[in-house]
């Protein structure tokens, strides 16, 4: 096999693998997106809540 058929299947295979990792991230980016919102809504209400401890019991 030569060098070139080497190279080519390398190129791509790393095509490939960004073209399937770009479509997980831009498909998860939105539930990403949510749970940070909600993730910061959480702690907010935890510190206006007054509460003395951030671990209370896990």
């Amino acid at each position: 096999m030569s060098m070139f058929w080497k190279i080519l299947g390398v190129v791509a295979v790393v095509w490939l693998v960004l073209i399937v990792v770009g479509a997980l991230v831009k498909a998860l980016f939105p539930i990403l997106m949510i749970s940070l919102v909600v993730f910061g809504l959480y702690l907010l209400y935890k510190a206006v809540s007054g509460s003395k401890s951030t671990v209370d019991k896990l």
